[in-house]
């Protein structure tokens, strides 16, 4: 059987754009990112995550795609692609990268064909009507649009989106969409890609479902998991599904459909954890979401590169998020989220970071780190909608942030230059010297998570405590079960466990040093916002 790599995997989100500039235009490049795989592998990670590089107008952040097949000359080209691909290698770092595939720009070369042209097979490449069409689905932005059908005045019919209305949704049901997806899929499998993140995976289904509803539209991920499979038995599909959680077993079908599902359920609920500082919600949501089904396994993150959408909280909850970690409206977006970075929407408190930090690889699942979470970095709400979350990467305190050589003015995005976020006081090198940075902790814990597999591939359930502020999970595998603690509050606490098979217990990883765990039963302590890994003693 082969080894399911992605059960004890750390994933690490790079949008090439804003990593590392290697050739001095001001944008991030692929060679840049090639420069830094050594760092990525140093701080444990063992999979990258790129988002899309493919030729596009980048009207919005790449996933507007005009050319599949190609890499964006910002980028490089696909000889630099290839030369990062054999680097990652070298260095047993796997790849994946995201498939846009739910819509394309509207400057793709199939939308001009079809727009100009009623006769011309691309016409049924996309979704067109004369008069708008009822639907339940909404705009995905609506602040931004108002409305998921657009009048095109060439092609005389209103054109479906649900993203932005330069953005047309394709028409999955059409045999021919499904070809050109797996032509995509097949030439970036031949190049070594490790599989795919799905965009919008649950739109995908809408759009399946539409012009043939057999299998309620999941038949779409049946075909494409054995696509994939069959070209590389390895590759994952990595879904971005923002559904109710009792629909995430369509999604993982028995193990045959998606391979990981980005945990948007679990997300909302550490944040309602976080701002009570108490671990009930997270107890809560873990309980309430199915276990995936052998061979599929869930992925999780503290921020992406959207919005902190929490859609899946009540509306008594989310109003308790926005209030605790986004109380300027400016926080906010598209009536339902927050675009802010997590530093400091937790007040740039060290030990509470480092303490969401050890959450996050301590949650059964698999742990993805969006660039720059390692080193704390800030955000920029001067900048509109999402992109305030979309900032360079700061390696360094010389000029450019060591992001990149060109003057200021030509940078992709302006560099965040003051404050306690600014790349003087927050940057790669300056922590990579300091013992007690989040970089370095970061990197202690990935270590950690990786040597302890029961957390990425064991079975997971609460410990029994009576605390509170102390989320306490036990992760087993193979008659092995260690427990991981963290304290959600900022005070500390003393608690006893009851758990009776894990009173013979060491610490492998902690915020500080503490004394041994002791007595019948076990009683521990936690410092506040503290976090403890334990495993079974090893008897000599």
């Amino acid at each position: 059987m082969m080894p399911l790599w992605y059960r004890n995997a750390i994933i690490y989100q790079v949008d090439p754009s804003l990593f590392r500039d290697a050739n001095g235009d001001g944008r991030g490049d692929l060679e840049g990112i090639s420069e830094r795989l050594e760092y990525l592998r140093g701080l444990g990670v063992t999979c990258l995550w790129l988002t899309p590089f493919y030729a596009s107008p980048f009207r919005d952040g790449g996933y507007d795609v005009i050319d599949h097949l190609a890499v964006d000359p910002r980028f490089g080209a696909l000889p630099d692609f290839v030369a990062l691909m054999a680097k990652a290698e070298e260095l047993g770092l796997r790849v994946i990268i995201d498939l846009v595939v739910h819509h394309t720009s509207d400057r793709h070369p199939w939308f001009q064909a079809a727009r100009r042209d009623r006769t011309s097979r691309y016409r049924g490449y996309y979704v067109w009507a004369d008069t708008p069409e009822p639907t339940e689905e909404k705009p995905i932005f609506p602040t931004v649009e108002d409305s998921v059908w657009t009048w095109d005045e060439q092609a005389g019919q209103y054109y479906k989106h649900i993203f932005y209305s330069h953005e047309p949704d394709l028409d999955l049901g059409n045999p021919d969409v499904r070809h050109e997806v797996e032509r995509i899929m097949d030439f970036w499998l031949r190049l070594g890609v490790s599989g795919f993140r799905v965009d919008a995976a649950s739109h995908m289904i809408d759009s399946a479902r539409s012009p043939d509803p057999a299998d309620d539209g999941f038949w779409l991920l049946d075909d494409m998991r054995r696509f994939v499979s069959r070209r590389r038995a390895d590759a994952v599909l990595l879904g971005e599904v923002d559904v109710p959680p009792r629909q995430y077993v369509d999604y993982f079908g028995r193990g045959d459909r998606l391979t990981l599902v980005l945990n948007f359920w679990l997300n909302n609920y550490l944040y309602l954890a976080l701002a009570r500082g108490k671990a009930e919600p997270l107890v809560r949501a873990l309980a309430g979401q199915p276990v995936p089904p052998e061979g599929a396994q869930y992925a999780l993150w503290l921020r992406n590169h959207d919005e902190l959408d929490l859609e899946r909280l009540s509306e008594d909850e989310r109003r308790e998020v926005m209030d605790c970690f986004a109380p300027d409206p400016d926080m906010r977006i598209y009536h339902r989220g927050i675009r802010r970075r997590l530093p400091p929407m937790l007040g740039g408190d060290k030990r509470r970071l480092a303490l969401v930090h050890a959450l996050l690889f301590s949650l059964p699942g698999t742990p993805i780190l969006r660039y720059g979470e390692e080193i704390g970095m800030g955000d920029d709400l001067s900048l509109p909608e999402r992109l305030a979350v979309r900032t360079a990467m700061q390696w360094s305190d010389e000029p450019g942030a060591g992001f990149s050589a060109a003057r200021p003015e030509r940078l992709a995005v302006p560099l965040i230059d003051s404050g306690s976020y600014g790349y003087r006081h927050v940057n790669v090198y300056a922590q990579s010297l300091d013992e007690d940075s989040l970089l370095t902790r970061t990197g202690k814990m990935i270590r950690a998570r990786l040597g302890m597999r029961e957390i990425g591939a064991g079975h997971c359930r609460p410990a029994s405590i009576e605390c509170p502020q102390v989320l306490a999970l036990r992760h087993e595998l193979d008659g092995v079960a260690v427990l991981t603690l963290a304290n959600l509050g900022p005070e500390e606490v003393q608690f006893t466990l009851h758990d009776t098979d894990c009173q013979h217990m060491m610490d492998v990883m902690a915020d500080g040093p503490y004394d041994a765990p002791s007595g019948h039963p076990v009683r521990l302590r936690l410092r506040g916002y503290g976090y403890r890994w334990l495993r079974p003693r090893v008897s000599l």
